[in-house]
């Protein structure tokens, strides 16, 4: 073998193995020769060495507070200044403009202000926290309570009284928008009276939804369900207002033995022949209530499962719901067909709609369960 084959290097055969046997008693005695190379050197900031900029660093975070506040104030003066009007997309969209910039100085004011006190103004020394895997002894726990009293000291929260107190005016201001927009949700009295009286008057036929057709209770099979809307509704066909009045009108028709029903003392004559209508909007949150079981008699709403006994003036039986659905007056008129007796004697919908309302004195149960006031 000449020398430029010895120099030249040789290929891994087949043959070759090597294993690593990884020895920790050795490692940790090799760990043990290097030094702890500890924390880099503190590099002070200009804040720290200058008294002007600390307070000018000061008054930055100070004036974020303040935008922040008056960013609170302004989504206030947006939301009831910019109005949105019925049919109007550029109310809604200067509103929704208007009402976004402001809050989002609220938030960012609080945010950047924030941000700008702790990278200028605390303190900024580098530290080393030790975990413990269990809870510490009393020294530890002391310590740890003097740690705390030591961080208020070095973020200034106790001594900058301008900083903590703009702070807390913006804290307290930031939610003040989201309470006036809430407070809108809750229904004015024009939309009260609106869910008090519906479509339904004496003598107006029960109609199939959508198709419009009258219904005749021989039609009605124990154990069916009908999704139904008064006729003249139907009449009215698609146009404005259509999906309004059907929101409130609408109605669930079923048929039940007449042996099992459980009428209460003046509503025997609400329904025929084992022939019930109910509110098909749940009193819970106003979901459809549209799923039948025919051998319980139950209706259920699917949104939050509120279970209704139709036997018994569709009472709650399970789910949050709190009231029993509006029960629909029903008889039949001369050619058989089913028509109302008169509109619902309380209003429909949710429980936190109803509110105080008129209803004729000769309709209300002995009970007196169905027309409690409600807050």
């Amino acid at each position: 073998m000449s020398a430029d084959d010895q120099s030249a290097p040789r290929e891994p055969s087949v043959d070759d193995h090597s294993v690593v046997v990884f020895d920790r008693g050795a490692a940790i005695e090799q760990s043990d020769a290097f030094e702890n190379p500890g924390l880099p050197p503190h590099r002070p900031r200009q804040t720290d060495l200058h008294p002007h900029k600390e307070r000018r660093a000061e008054r930055q975070v100070v004036g974020w507070f303040l935008a922040s506040m008056l960013g609170s104030v302004l989504a206030i003066v947006a939301y009831i200044a910019v109005p949105i009007e019925h049919g109007n997309m550029t109310s809604v969209r200067l509103n929704n403009l208007f009402l976004g910039l402001a809050i989002a100085l609220a938030l960012l004011g609080i945010g950047i202000g924030g941000m700008h006190w702790a990278r200028q103004l605390m303190s900024s020394h580098e530290v080393v926290e030790e975990r413990h895997l269990s809870r510490g002894s009393v020294p530890s726990r002391e310590r740890a309570v003097e740690i705390f009293r030591l961080g208020d000291e070095e973020s200034g929260f106790t001594r900058r009284s301008l900083i903590r107190n703009t702070l807390i005016g913006a804290v307290a201001l930031v939610p003040l928008p989201a309470v006036v927009l809430f407070r809108d949700l809750a229904p004015a009295q024009d939309a009260v009276q609106a869910i008090s009286h519906t479509m339904w008057e004496p003598g107006m036929r029960l109609a199939l939804d959508p198709s419009g057709a009258p219904i005749k209770a021989a039609d009605v099979t124990i154990g069916s369900a009908f999704h139904v809307i008064p006729e003249e509704l139907a009449e009215i066909g698609h146009g404005e207002g259509y999906l309004d009045q059907k929101a409130l009108a609408a109605v669930l028709l079923v048929r039940v033995p007449t042996e099992r029903l459980k009428e209460a003392p003046g509503r025997e004559g609400w329904s025929y022949d084992g022939i019930v209508a109910y509110s098909k909007i749940c009193t819970h949150v106003g979901c459809p209530v549209a799923l039948y079981e025919q051998q319980t008699h139950h209706l259920l709403c699917p949104c939050h499962q509120s279970t209704f006994d139709v036997t018994e003036h569709a009472k709650v039986i399970f789910g949050p719901a709190k009231r029993p659905l509006p029960q629909l007056p029903i008889t039949v008129d001369d050619e058989g067909y089913l028509i109302a007796q008169r509109d619902f004697t309380e209003p429909i919908g949710p429980s936190y709609f109803e509110r105080l309302h008129n209803v004729d004195p000769e309709h209300i149960p002995a009970s007196g369960a169905e027309t409690e006031t409600r807050a």
